[in-house]
């Protein structure tokens, strides 16, 4: 797989690089990042190894990740190469209730400030950022279509949102005629796999291409820690354990036996364990693009070459079963055993596709 491969975005035409450049560490507002010249030399490396897909965020390093981007992509004439993906959820104004979350006066103002901050007309791709629990899915979704209708923006997706509530969305989207959701960006690594109990066949079944960030596990699977680590104060990460959000939490017993076994089979493939990570998240179902970021020049170099090698099947398999998580109700019932108890035991196979063409979700 190269990075110069192309795929499309859920059931849309838009192409998308396997690896998206993540711009959180554009900055240094919230004490960790990258500074601008730093920022540069990451953008140019990942630009000139073939890359065009960047994601960024008006919440990202105080609106520098924006601001720098969109200089970074003017100065080399890449407005039209480039995908540019942004988001909107968080607050930017303290005391204003209106100027966050996801109804339309924020989701209005929002891409206003982003376009300025971008220095572009449109953007390639824009995402709901998070679930407020408040605002209607429909006021959502016809906002979308409103920006798409307005040209402000080509495509929309969701993030950080319950199945539940990505389901809704694109089956209201469908059912209504507006821009469907061609997108959803969902944490996903070796030492975070909850989305594979509905996402990823959401994702597949409905048409929407899984954007998956953290593919390092906040950095845990970058070949910095190992289970010695579990209890002393190794920066950022370690620091992270007390965070009221849950999903920064990554120092754990269980997750450092998965550690271990990437060493192992990153040891067996002669690649660092940050490229067995990624690239085992690239090569997941429903994935059709993994985020990747760095605040040094080095960690890009590594991260960009991680798609050069094909991980073998008993070594996939041995991570595979390294971190796979528990299976949760109802799914614990849909068992081989269950089916068995459904068709008299008699065995059910897959019709072959000249039978049984895949399902296409709003084409007649």
């Amino acid at each position: 797989m190269s990075l110069k491969t192309s795929y499309l975005l859920g059931r849309t035409g838009l192409r998308v690089s396997p690896l998206t450049l993540g711009t959180m560490t554009f900055g240094q507002s919230s004490g960790w990042g990258a500074d601008r010249a730093t920022a540069q030399a990451i953008f140019d490396c990942y630009v000139e190894a073939g890359g065009y897909v960047f994601d960024t965020a008006d919440l990202y390093t105080g609106g520098n990740s924006e601001t720098w981007l969109g200089e970074f992509i003017a100065e080399r004439g890449l407005r039209d190469r480039a995908v540019i993906t942004s988001k909107f959820s968080y607050n930017a104004e303290t005391g204003n209730p209106n100027a966050g979350g996801n109804g339309r006066k924020n989701i209005l103002r929002a891409v206003e400030g982003s376009l300025r901050r971008l220095k572009t007309d449109y953007l390639d791709l824009y995402l709901l950022h998070s679930w407020d629990r408040l605002t209607p899915v429909e006021e959502v979704v016809r906002t979308f279509d409103d920006l798409v209708r307005s040209g402000k923006v080509r495509h929309v997706g969701l993030s950080d949102i319950p199945a539940w509530y990505a389901a809704h969305a694109i089956t209201t989207a469908q059912l209504r005629g507006y821009e469907p959701i061609s997108a959803l960006q969902l944490e996903y690594s070796l030492v975070e796999r909850a989305i594979e109990q509905e996402f990823c066949d959401l994702a597949v079944t409905l048409g929407a291409g899984l954007m998956a960030w953290s593919p390092l596990g906040s950095g845990l699977l970058s070949g910095k820690y190992r289970a010695a680590d579990l209890d002393r104060d190794l920066g950022r990460l370690s620091r992270t354990r007390q965070s009221a959000i849950p999903t920064f939490h990554k120092f754990s017993t269980a997750n450092f036996r998965v550690v271990e076994v990437l060493e192992q089979v990153a040891a067996d493939l002669g690649r660092s364990m940050a490229q067995v990570a990624i690239n085992w998240v690239a090569g997941q179902p429903g994935v059709a693009t993994t985020i990747i970021g760095a605040t040094r020049i080095e960690q890009i170099e590594d991260n960009l070459t991680a798609l050069d090698f094909e991980i073998p099947p008993e070594l996939r398999a041995r991570l595979d079963e390294a971190g796979r998580p528990a299976t949760p109700f109802p799914y614990s019932f849909f068992t081989p055993a269950f089916l068995a108890a459904q068709t008299g035991g008699v065995p059910v196979g897959d019709k072959p596709a000249r039978y049984a063409p895949p399902i296409r979700v709003g084409i007649a």
